[in-house]
């Protein structure tokens, strides 16, 4: 499922553009500001980010550097009211994919997005991870311990996805419950994490590849590290 992170500190603006930009096969998140959208962001599985320059926190540019430094293959397009060839420039140096000014057309918008998701999947055809022994095809939700195939539940591949798309950094167990629980409930029990992540380590056998952080969560370490 493709997600679409929006940075956007005008809440009607952002609730408009999650409303026009979401299909049945994409998730939207909404952030309205940097410290948020890095919460977002640190959890993995962002497809594209469209992000405003102008936030209550900070210059959305400063965030497309720490995004193209980790993520350089992640699509970023801009939301910018500054329309000066300056501004359009340093934009694209520092990276961004795509640019639009404000006001735009939403029409115009769609197409910009959908452009930049094809690209980016053209560049990652199948949506496959191979992992030592593990192969882990999340578009065609396959997955392989050497030549068996493993059943997954939905928690346990959001759970998976988010774990070996942040390799190596240490994910707190609130990230995780916030991530892979996005059903609107309203109450999770705090050791629903704890048995996911059992049942995970179990099925893939990975028992040394995904590690128990005490006191702060979890995080996939390559046995290679």
């Amino acid at each position: 499922m493709e997600q679409i992170l929006i940075v956007e500190d005008d809440r009607e603006l952002n609730r408009g553009l999650c409303q026009a930009l979401r299909t049945e096969n994409r998730q939207m998140i909404s952030c309205t500001n940097i410290r948020s959208a890095r919460e977002q962001l640190s959890c993995g599985g962002a497809s594209l980010v469209l992000l405003d320059l102008n936030l209550p926190d900070g210059n959305g540019l400063e965030l497309l550097r720490e995004i193209k430094a980790k993520s350089p293959a992640l699509p970023v397009v801009l939301l910018t009211a500054n329309d000066t060839d300056l501004d359009i420039v340093e934009g694209l140096e520092q990276g961004a994919d795509d640019y639009i000014t404000k006001p735009f057309s939403l029409s115009v918008l769609r197409a910009r997005v959908n452009t930049q998701l094809r690209k980016a999947q053209n560049l990652h055809p199948g949506g496959s991870i191979k992992i030592d022994h593990f192969t882990f095809d999340f578009d065609h939700l396959q997955f392989f311990v050497g030549d068996q195939k493993v059943e997954l539940s939905k928690t346990e591949q959001k759970l998976l996805r988010i774990l070996v798309e942040n390799r190596t950094a240490v994910l707190s167990r609130t990230d995780l419950v916030d991530r892979i629980w996005t059903d609107g409930a309203e109450y999770v029990d705090e050791n629903a994490l704890s048995v996911t992540v059992k049942r995970l380590r179990d099925k893939l056998g990975a028992h040394d590849y995904i590690k128990t952080i005490y006191g702060i969560g979890y995080s996939w370490v390559n046995q290679d590290e």
